[in-house]
Order: structure tokens, then C-alpha cells, then sequence
């Protein structure tokens, strides 16, 4: 080995969902809404020109819409390139004590990564035998805390109690919630953020907005933890938001009808989707998101993966402890959730 690479920063990177390259496939493995984004981001035209110009480094027309969505003020709002992205400013930004982050030990599984990463220790705290995460295990001495609600990948939502239980006892450090999936039946933290000045609530266009491929996640927070953010994100790379992001991401916003007919159709699909396969013998906790956290007693979920991706439908198994045994399949359309319920039939 050369000597160089003795000072290489050497990290396992987070594995993301399997993107297949083959046309005529059922993609039900990275938790995107399959009905597309509003005719508002599709018919809005962008200036092509314009794009020889450096993008609003602070996404003001972005930022600004977001704040009035939710009723803050724009110093309450920090936007990124995908909630990843945010989070990962976070991590930058927050969690510098030197004492441990907690997360549970069943979650997102980038956490531990950018945890290892910016060399911040970390605890991961089992979630109980049924997959729900216990606040009393978050009461002891740590450096912050972040879970996301609902919780991935299970799908489980945690009430708005359980989270300002966690606040009380974390008065000295930041609490992050990750609210990825909180369209899809969730209870927000956001009505907390005045109350508790260590609240970040972070969420993301990838999933309920239909736009993972524009990279657009957003903050919220007290307007102290905002600006440490941007302060962060200016000294990295001021221009991290791009013009057509910006610009759409806005679009996006302002069509909340459609935003929500979308939503319901994918809530409505999960429930029924769910009430099929549990005729089949499978099981899995009630979700909050627009996923299914799926295990069956006799099958195996590795079999039921390796078949499903021979006949072209797309689903996420996770090789890990606990969930081995366990599938996420993200919920599409109604034509595509009969298509794959069929071959679900034949395997079982």
C-alpha cells in the first residue's frame, strides 16, 4: 500500500435502493411516489439561459415559499440538496461534544455512515421486539438525538407525545426529527419548534412531492439553529441549491391540491395492499409512510426478493440483524401493487 493512502479517510458508504437500468420494470424499492410531479413543475417553463448564472445561494423564492406553506417566518427554513444533504449539514453543525449521538438501531441507515464519517461517536439503541423505539431509552447523558418519524425502515409513527418527551429530556442538546415520510400519516413535530429551541424538523420533495430527482429537502427550526446552518453550508459550498431545483421546488408548493390528491391515493393503495397480503400470511407493523415493512413465517424474504427481481418488480431486503427476514416494499400504483400481489400468490 502506498504511503499516501495511510492518511486516507477510509468509511463504509451508505448502500442506496438498487436503480435499474432495464426498461418495463415495477420499482417498488426506493420509496418514490409513483405518480409524478404537479403540472405546475412539468408546465413551468426555465429559462435555459439563465442557467450561465450562479443559482440564489439562498434559495430565497424557495425558502420564502416553504416558510409561508407552513406558517414561519423565512429565518426558520434552511433548504439543501435533498434531505441528505441537510442532514448531513447537521450532523457537520450539531454534533461536536465529543459525548454520543443516539439513534435507534433499526432506522435510516445513513445515520451510523455520516456518524463515522465526521468522526462523531455514535450509540445506536435497540428498538423493542416490536420495532418501536422506547423514549425512556433517550433520557441518559448523549451529545444529540436524531430518529426519523415515521421510522424507516418500518413505517412505524411515533405521536406527537412521544417526541416532546424526548425534547423534556434533551433540554442541552439538538433533537433532530426526520420527517421524510410524515405525508403519508405521520404527526409532525413542527407545532413544537417555538416551543423547544433545540427542535430541527427535517423534510424532503423525494417522496410525497414526487421529485427525488431534483435533490430538494428543507429544515425547520428556531431561527438560531437555521442560521448556524447556513452558516456551515456558506464556509462548505455556497451555491448547493441549482436554479431548476429552486425554481420548481416552489412550483411544487403552491399546487397543494394535487400534492394531497397524490398523497391519499398512496395511502388508500397501502391500506388495501396491506389488508391483501395479511390474507396471504404475511405480516408487518402499521405504517405511517408510503411503504410496507413485510414478513411472511414460512417464506423467506431473500427467496421472495431474488424471485421478485426475476420477474422484474423491484423490492429493498436489507441483509442485516432483526430484519433479515423482512422486506420494504414501496407502495405504487394500484395496477403495480395488484401486478406484484399476484406473484405474491403464486410464491406463497
Amino acid at each position: 500500500m502506498a504511503s499516501w493512502e495511510d492518511n486516507v479517510r477510509k468509511v463504509v458508504p451508505y448502500v442506496p435502493g438498487e436503480q435499474p437500468k432495464e426498461k418495463n420494470i415495477i420499482k417498488l424499492n426506493t420509496n418514490e411516489n409513483p405518480y409524478g410531479p404537479s403540472k405546475r413543475v412539468l408546465e413551468k417553463a426555465v429559462e435555459l439561459e439563465k442557467l450561465k448564472l450562479y443559482p440564489d445561494p439562498a434559495a430565497s423564492e424557495l425558502v420564502e415559499t416553504i416558510a409561508n406553506y407552513h406558517g414561519l417566518n423565512n429565518n426558520q427554513v434552511f433548504v439543501g440538496v435533498g434531505s441528505d444533504d441537510v442532514l448531513a449539514m447537521a450532523f457537520m453543525t450539531f454534533f461536536n461534544s465529543g459525548k454520543k449521538l443516539l439513534f435507534p438501531d433499526i432506522t435510516y441507515s445513513f445515520y451510523d455512515v455520516w456518524a463515522e464519517l465526521f468522526n462523531i461517536p455514535y450509540e445506536q439503541i435497540p428498538v423493542d421486539c416490536d420495532f418501536r423505539i422506547k423514549a425512556a431509552d433517550y433520557y441518559k447523558d448523549n451529545g444529540g438525538v436524531i430518529f426519523p418519524n415515521p421510522n424507516a425502515p418500518t413505517g412505524i409513527a411515533e405521536p406527537l407525545s412521544f417526541v416532546r418527551d424526548i425534547l423534556d429530556h434533551n433540554k442541552d442538546v439538538i433533537v433532530i426529527v426526520d420527517e421524510a415520510y410524515v405525508d403519508f400519516g405521520g404527526e409532525s413535530a413542527l407545532p413544537l419548534i417555538d416551543e423547544y429551541d433545540n427542535l430541527l424538523v427535517v423534510r424532503t420533495y423525494s417522496k410525497s412531492r414526487s421529485m427525488a430527482g431534483l435533490r430538494i429537502g428543507y429544515a425547520m427550526g428556531n431561527e438560531r439553529l437555521i442560521k448556524y446552518l447556513n452558516d456551515v453550508k456558506y464556509s462548505y459550498n455556497s451555491y448547493t441549491m441549482n436554479m431548476p431545483s429552486i425554481i420548481l421546488g416552489k412550483e411544487s408548493i403552491l399546487d397543494d391540491e394535487y400534492f394531497k390528491e397524490t398523497v391519499n391515493k398512496v395511502i388508500d393503495t397501502r391500506e388495501w395492499f396491506k389488508g391483501e397480503i395479511e390474507k396471504l400470511g404475511f405480516s408487518c407493523p402499521p405504517s405511517a409512510a408510503n411503504f410496507l415493512f413485510m414478513t411472511h413465517s414460512r417464506l423467506s424474504a431473500k427467496e421472495i426478493f431474488e424471485t421478485a427481481k426475476a420477474n422484474k418488480i423491484y423490492v429493498r431486503y436489507f441483509n442485516k440483524p432483526r430484519i433479515d427476514n423482512h422486506l420494504r416494499v414501496t407502495i405504487g400504483t394500484r395496477e403495480e401493487m395488484e401486478t406484484f400481489l399476484e406473484l405474491l400468490k403464486s410464491i406463497v
